[in-house]
């Protein structure tokens, strides 16, 4: 059984992998000539297709999405939970703001923009049980737009999500999506496996995206063609994707922490803006009534819906909308895991499944109850049918028909067009980031020419799906990519449960059979807890003692035939034993900096108003901070506190062992 805590040694920023770049490209400029050069073939072969996964494997598909959404919120709620994302000391690197409005910028932004008007009206107007247009039918629409919209598609991005950021900042392995892997294949994930998994989540992710920029470019020309007269085609198409596309790349350029963070608070700001004024415009006490109810009409049919097949009585209606759901939410986890994964280091695992489920899933339940039942109000209280008839004649046009029925109309259309666009541009950025970050093995800093490529080969493929058949193409990509990476994601979450699992015996074995720390005098132990020492205090403790004494713990080693290090850098110190070897331990102090704390102790006053810091030299194992302080010890508590961690070491080890 592979070890899931992979050694040291493997780096977490590993080079490019060549492997992974040059054969998902090749398949997908393969994909791309076929459409281009045979779009009637490409259309029948991808409809064919749509049709096989649709009768023969819909039960996989709902049976998989339930599963990932069970082993999320089974994670969150048990004692997992706390595991951090990270190292023990790590820290989020973003605010709560900054991180929600990244994870729903990514997610879902021109995917809701287009279906918030267009699903519950279409729903309304063609039930998949009931009569249309009736009392019955509006419930039935938005409880079926909250169910695909909801907690199901948040829960496929977690796993993705939590296996990359636990595996890659905890235990430092690559961030790709062979890391996951790890658990169950070992070093092998470095090998023809791993190429294998990166390829299809690069090619997934390609598709799920392009999907994305397809809807966005077929509503930007409807609302150009309905506002300012630019003929719909493909021609047309094909130039906004360019100019997009183009912007999107120079956004990427700039970067994670400032194009990309930037657009998506823009976006998330004017999302607000454009809900809040149809909000207050619209039917408002109608909305407040119809969220609530929708909210509980969604708990109430939760499992139901989540395992309907409609098995006694077959309908395309599944395969038109909910299987395409979730292809494409499963098609777009790689993207969206490997981003929220990127932006979610030092979150614990409870925060992240609770963040990642309830902030954008409620945030979209409101868009869908102030857009979808402002439309539908329109239709059952005789007030207009003009979205109802646009949703049926041309889907595109639903939003600009249903903003046209309230104030400042053309304001509002244009300032929508240009929400879908910063959206695009958005996810064409965010993915040809995460995607170049596969392609180069998990490095980070990857050369802005590959960032380039990707964020136009997704534009091209968009192109290319449109030209093979629009959105039924678009549909039917999202499906069939999703297919092998639905079976991944099974493996997945039994990698990451084996990993959670050997951590879990690895606390339960250092917290058992503990030899006891040298005693120290009261008077000293009353002068640790008083004490706040100065950066050059603890300079000298690791000087002057944790050196020599780490240095003789490793001499002794050596004695007794064990590799031993002892690594010194400025502010820290780590002994590594067995470097390399399943029995390696590691050992570090480091300087740490902490705010003084108000209630702190100084016998002068003009020492406390001079000092805003103070320092502890911490243990680190490698797991991370151990949260306690060995400033003050003497040489022999030090060597004393080095064998304890030692002893919890083999402990651990002899769990694992006899499991």
């Amino acid at each position: 059984m592979a070890d899931p805590t992979p050694p040291e040694g493997v780096p977490a920023t590993a080079r490019p992998d060549r492997v992974v770049a040059l054969w998902a490209g090749a398949l997908i400029v393969a994909f791309v000539l076929f459409g281009a050069l045979a779009p009637d073939a490409a259309s029948t072969t991808f409809s064919a297709a749509q049709d096989w996964i649709t009768s023969e494997l819909g039960w996989f598909y709902l049976l998989a999405v339930a599963c990932f959404l069970i082993f999320v919120v089974g994670l969150a709620a048990s004692s997992h939970g706390r595991v951090r994302l990270g190292p023990n000391h790590s820290e989020p690197e973003f605010s709560y703001g900054a991180w929600f409005a990244m994870l729903f910028s990514a997610g879902m932004g021109i995917g809701l923009v287009f279906f918030g008007v267009a699903e519950p009206v279409t729903h309304f107007m063609a039930p998949p049980e009931g009569d249309p247009a009736s009392i019955a039918a509006a419930r039935a629409a938005m409880r079926l737009s909250y169910f695909h919209w909801g907690l199901h598609a948040w829960a496929i991005y977690a796993v993705i999500g939590l296996s990359l950021a636990y595996f890659s900042f905890r235990h430092g392995l690559p961030l790709t999506l062979r890391s996951a892997l790890y658990p169950l294949v070992g070093e092998r994930i470095h090998g023809p496996i791993g190429h294998a998994v990166d390829i299809f989540a690069v090619i997934g992710t390609m598709f799920g995206v392009a999907t994305s920029l397809g809807l966005g470019v077929l509503q930007v020309n409807a609302g150009l063609s309905h506002m300012a007269g630019v003929p719909v085609g493909f021609v047309t198409q094909v130039i906004l994707i360019a100019v997009i596309t183009a912007m999107a790349t120079l956004s990427v350029v700039s970067g994670l922490d400032r194009g990309i963070r930037l657009l998506s608070n823009a976006n998330l700001i004017m999302a607000g803006l454009l809900m809040a004024f149809v909000f207050v415009v619209g039917p408002t006490t109608f909305l407040l009534r119809a969220f609530v109810q929708n909210l509980g009409g969604y708990i109430d049919q939760f499992a139901l819906r989540t395992f309907n097949m409609y098995a006694y009585d077959p309908k395309d209606w599944l395969g038109d909308w909910t299987l395409f759901y979730w292809g494409w939410w499963i098609a777009w986890s790689p993207f969206v895991g490997m981003f929220i994964a990127r932006i979610s280091r030092g979150r614990t695992i409870r925060q992240f499944v609770l963040g990642v489920l309830l902030v954008p899933a409620g945030f979209t339940f409101a868009w869908m109850t102030v857009f979808g039942d402002s439309a539908l109000h329109l239709h059952l209280s005789g007030a207009t049918e003009a979205v109802s008839q646009a949703v049926q004649q041309d889907v595109t046009l639903s939003l600009f028909v249903f903003l046209e029925q309230f104030p400042l109309s053309l304001v509002s259309s244009w300032f929508a067009m240009l929400l879908i666009v910063t959206f695009f541009v958005t996810s064409a950025d965010s993915a040809a980031l995460v995607v170049s970050t596969i392609a180069a093995g998990g490095r980070e800093n990857v050369p802005v020419s590959q960032r380039i490529f990707w964020a136009a080969s997704s534009g091209v493929i968009a192109a290319v799906l449109l030209a093979t058949g629009g959105l039924q193409a678009l549909q039917t990509a999202a499906i069939v990519s999703a297919l092998p990476f639905a079976a991944m994601m099974l493996l997945i979450c039994y990698g990451l449960w084996r990993g959670l699992a050997r951590e879990g015996l690895r606390h339960s074995a250092f917290a058992q059979n503990l030899p006891p720390r040298l005693a120290r005098s009261w008077q000293r132990q009353l002068h640790g807890i008083l004490s706040y020492p100065r950066r050059e205090e603890v300079h000298a403790f690791l000087r002057d003692v944790a050196a020599p004494a780490l240095e003789a713990v490793a001499g002794e080693l050596r004695g007794r035939g064990l590799q031993a290090e002892l690594h010194q850098r400025e502010g820290g110190l780590r002994l590594i034993s067995m470097p390399g070897a399943p029995e390696e331990f590691h050992y570090g102090l480091r300087l740490r900096e902490y705010a003084l704390p108000s209630f702190s102790y100084f016998e002068t006053a003009a020492e406390a108003q001079q000092r805003e810091h103070y320092y502890r030299a911490e243990v680190f194992l490698e797991d991370g901070s151990q949260d306690y302080d060995v400033m003050g010890l003497t040489r022999e508590e030090l060597i004393q506190d080095v064998l304890s961690q030692y002893d919890r070491h083999f402990q651990f080890l002899h769990a694992v062992r006899a499991r």
